[in-house]
C-alpha cells in the first residue's frame, strides 16, 4: 500500500521517510499529474524518497487554472521546493517534464548555489533544439485530438469521450502552449550527470535529439534506448527504474 503525503500544492511524496538520504524529484508528461508516480516508491531503496510535482488543473488541484507559461511554472516551483532541498536530490522528468526539470534545475542553481546530483531526462530532444509543434494547442479540437492519438498515451475509449475530453483539453491545450512557447536561454552546463532516456520507435524524439542533452552537462553524460514509443517509459519502467537506482546508489555509497 502506497500513503501519499501532501507537502505543499506543488509536491506530493509517496514515502515520506524523515531518514532518505536522497529526494527523487518526479516531473509529469503534458496533462499527467503526480499520480503517474505514486508506485515508484515500492522499487526504490527506502533511502530514496519519491516526490512528484503536481501542477494546476491535475487531480486534488483539478479545480484550479492549469499554467501556460512554462517559466511561470519554474519561478513558482523553485519556491515551493525550497523546503525540499535540505537533502542531496535528483531529477527525472519525462517530456513536457523533462524540460520543467531542466529548467527547474538551472533555477535552483541561480537561487541556491546547488546542483541536482543527477538529472534523468526522458521522451524530450534537448533544449537547445527548437519545438516543432509551437502551435499545436492552436488547433481545432479534432486534429488536437489525432495529434493526441500519434503520441499513443491517451487510451482510445478517453479520446472518444467527449465529456472526459472536454476535462482532459483545457490542460492538455496548456501544457502544448507551455512546451510551445518556451525559449531556451544559453547558461552554463549544469554540474551534474545526466541521463537521457528514449523509445526506440519514438518518431518525435530520436537518438540524435537526445545525444544534444550532453551540451548541458560538465559532468557524465549517457543515453538509454528502451523498446517503444513516446510513452515507453510504462513498458520499460522497472528496466529504466533499475538504472536509476544504480546510479543513484553509486551517489550514496560511503566515498573510502
Amino acid at each position: 500500500m502506497t500513503f501519499i503525503s501532501q507537502v505543499n500544492k506543488w509536491f506530493v511524496n509517496a514515502n515520506l521517510n524523515p531518514a532518505a538520504k536522497l529526494r527523487l524529484f518526479c516531473v509529469p508528461y503534458a496533462g499527467g499529474g503526480a499520480s503517474v508516480f505514486h508506485e515508484w516508491s515500492h522499487f526504490f531503496p527506502k533511502e530514496i524518497e519519491i516526490c512528484s510535482i503536481q501542477l494546476p488543473g491535475r487531480e486534488n488541484r483539478g479545480m484550479e487554472d492549469p499554467l501556460t507559461d512554462l517559466q511561470q511554472i519554474v519561478e513558482i516551483a523553485a519556491e515551493e521546493i525550497q523546503p525540499l532541498i535540505n537533502i542531496p536530490f535528483a531529477f527525472f522528468g519525462h517530456s513536457m517534464g523533462a524540460l520543467i526539470s531542466f529548467e527547474l534545475a538551472r533555477k535552483i542553481r541561480q537561487k541556491n548555489n546547488v546542483n541536482p546530483v543527477h538529472l534523468f531526462v526522458s521522451g524530450r530532444h534537448a533544449p537547445q533544439i527548437p519545438c516543432t509543434k509551437q502551435d499545436y494547442h492552436l488547433l481545432p479540437d479534432d486534429q488536437f485530438i489525432q495529434e493526441l492519438r500519434l503520441l499513443n498515451g491517451t487510451p482510445e475509449i478517453v479520446l472518444q469521450n467527449a465529456e472526459m475530453m472536454g476535462i482532459l483539453l483545457p490542460r492538455l491545450r496548456a501544457d502544448f502552449s507551455a512546451c510551445g512557447s518556451y525559449q531556451y536561454k544559453n547558461n552554463e552546463p549544469l554540474d551534474c550527470p545526466i541521463t537521457a532516456f528514449g523509445g526506440k520507435d519514438d518518431i518525435g524524439v530520436t537518438y540524435q535529439s537526445l545525444e544534444a542533452w550532453r551540451e548541458q552537462t560538465k559532468k557524465e553524460f549517457s543515453v538509454c534506448m528502451y523498446p517503444g514509443d513516446h510513452f515507453f517509459l510504462y513498458d520499460s519502467q522497472h528496466e529504466m527504474i533499475e538504472f536509476m537506482c544504480k546510479q543513484l546508489h553509486l551517489l550514496l555509497a560511503p566515498k573510502i
